[in-house]
């Protein structure tokens, strides 16, 4: 809905642009054309800048000349401006001979070349126009990000409800259990090392992979105890622990395979891959299909995900899943520092 609303922006500045060229256009013809002809010729040369700008920043530009044929761009340029200088001509000339038919006004080579020549100057405005709408573009999206990013601390910070007085009891319960029951004060300790980071770390930009990983180590020693079948987990982990990545990214895909990959009438085997090539991360998550995970594939949580990936990197990233030889594959690719 934001979105939306920034689009309508500036599709309101473009339409206050053009209400401007009309008018000005308007009040320079009229002293010398008169009232209904200065009103035609005005919105016939409104509407024939808007072709030229137009058709050049949403159809040649983007497909010839950002896309380096440069040779077919400066063929289609000359072409599309000749057509457009020629009827713009034909449209003035045939509106003011009908208008005024005891002043008829032959066309000529000269008015021809005339209309071209001033069709060449609306085109280079057209790219001036180009960076205008960019610029303001950007800037709304800009505002969004940072509204949003505002909205989630917000959040973050009405669900942190006493964290170190939770810290205080899991300490003080682990403490009694660590004679008597040794095991499971080591899942006390995990559960939380889990809730210290989703209190101290989760709020910042970014954390180290290290963190990362000891983060989803404690989560799957956690989801061990829930699971009663035979589940083989391996964690290859090929990376620079000490690079920085936003936090939380990883745990979508992990999150996903223990409520919806794990076969409740057989044994299961669990592959994550974390390795650093070329200045990318690449973590792979290889579950077995299961009859829920057919049913529910954690969809909306990866679409929060890709949400939260093009705020974080654009279009610098990938996000996929696959389905080979019985067993469903996640992979994502960012960049990192």
């Amino acid at each position: 809905m934001k979105l939306i609303r920034g689009q309508a922006t500036v599709r309101q500045l473009e339409l206050q642009v053009w209400t401007a060229v009309f008018i000005v256009g308007f009040f320079t013809l009229l002293p010398e054309d008169g009232l209904l002809q200065s009103g035609c010729f005005a919105l016939i040369n409104t509407s024939f800048y808007a072709i030229i700008i137009y058709g050049n920043i949403n159809l040649l530009y983007p497909r010839l000349f950002a896309a380096k044929r440069y040779f077919w761009y400066i063929i289609l340029v000359a072409l599309f401006l000749l057509i457009i200088g020629v009827s713009r001509n034909y449209a003035i000339m045939g509106l003011h001979n009908r208008i005024l038919p005891s002043q008829p006004e032959p066309i000529t080579f000269i008015s021809l070349a005339n209309f071209t020549v001033a069709g060449v100057l609306i085109f280079v405005l057209s790219f001036v126009f180009r960076i205008a709408l960019a610029y303001f573009t950007i800037k709304k999206q800009s505002e969004q990000i940072l509204l949003q990013k505002s909205e989630a601390e917000l959040s973050l910070l009405k669900s942190q409800v006493q964290p170190h007085f939770l810290f205080n009891t899991l300490n003080n319960i682990n403490y009694i259990l660590y004679k008597e029951a040794p095991e499971t004060a080591v899942l006390i300790e995990r559960l939380a090392d889990i809730m210290r980071y989703f209190v101290e770390e989760s709020p910042k930009d970014s954390v180290s992979i290290g963190t990362e990983i000891n983060f989803l180590e404690n989560y799957i020693e956690l989801e061990r105890i829930r699971i009663r079948f035979k589940t083989e987990i391996s964690f290859i982990r090929e990376c620079n622990e000490a690079a920085l990545i936003p936090p939380m990214l990883l745990m979508t895909f992990v999150e996903n395979i223990f409520k919806h990959g794990i076969d409740k009438s057989g044994s299961n085997s669990i592959m994550l891959s974390l390795k650093q090539e070329d200045g990318f991360l690449l973590f792979q998550t290889t579950n077995k299909i299961t009859n829920d995970s057919v049913n529910n594939t954690g969809k909306f949580g990866l679409l929060n995900l890709r949400r939260r990936l093009t705020l974080l990197y654009g279009t610098a990233f990938e996000l996929n899943t696959t389905e080979h030889d019985h067993s469903f594959i996640a992979e994502l690719k960012i960049p990192v520092l």
